[in-house]
């Protein structure tokens, strides 16, 4: 019997003007997920349409990246705070046709920072547009621990780390408000409340995002491994019930 191939990944490209941030952050998820036995397959974001349905339709799975953009506030209703970025339609186009493909076809979901926020949207929830918090989520250092997190309990997201609390690194100043539609809360940063992950609703679909960046800190963070391993498993066994 032959072994089963390694699940495919795909992976957009994080922000499609800035192409300095994009080169840094990429190769990071890239090596998470060929780690744990995945095959990454990174979409760019000047694809046309068809080209990233083709490239979706090759897949196993979803994993949104963290991005330097911010989501448009019009598509969840509001009007733009200040402090929030340019959106980015070329990431936001590749976003939407990947997550359409992967509900359609129930494959796993994996989203990163932007990725959860990219996420909440598409499944009509809303978003916090700057945090105004004492505590730091945008610190200097993105790389170090921050704060903690508390784990709903009975979450997908608690079973596959295993832990109530967990340190965590942070890098951004916007966050889910309230969650779409087959979503719900799975963590809050206890200090201020802020959502720090979501997850799906339905048992039978592999839906998971964090706030943070399991991918920066994934080399010495078990709760880091234990995340992109499971997200991996699910696109494994995706794959297997699709032979």
């Amino acid at each position: 019997m032959s072994e089963n191939p390694k699940p495919r990944i795909a992976i957009p490209e994080p922000c499609s003007y800035d192409r300095d941030y994009s080169n840094r952050a990429l190769p990071r998820y890239v090596k998470a997920v060929e780690s744990c036995g995945g095959d990454a397959v990174v979409i760019p974001l000047d694809s046309t349409p068809e080209e990233v349905a083709r490239l979706a339709t090759g897949c196993d799975a979803i994993l949104l990246s963290g991005s330097m953009a911010d989501v448009d506030p019009q598509k969840f209703g509001a009007a733009k705070h200040p402090e929030t970025a340019r959106p980015d339609v070329q990431r936001d186009a590749v976003d939407e046709l990947l997550l359409q493909d992967a509900y359609n076809m129930r494959k796993p979901v994996f989203g990163i920072c932007y990725g959860l926020q990219s996420l909440n949207v598409w499944r009509t929830g809303t978003l916090v547009q700057h945090i105004e918090s004492p505590v730091q989520h945008s610190p200097e250092d993105k790389d170090t621990m921050a704060h903690e997190v508390v784990i709903e309990p009975d979450t997908l997201l608690a079973r596959h780390v295993g832990k109530k609390t967990v340190s965590v690194n942070s890098s951004h100043h916007q966050s889910a408000q309230v969650a779409g539609d087959g979503l719900r809360v799975a963590a809050k940063c206890p200090a201020d409340g802020v959502i720090e992950a979501l997850e799906g609703t339905s048992p039978d679909h592999y839906v998971l995002a964090v706030q943070w960046h399991p991918e920066r800190n994934f080399a010495q963070d078990k709760p880091s491994q234990s995340l992109f391993q499971s997200f991996v498993d699910a696109a494994r066994r995706w794959s297997a019930s699709r032979e």
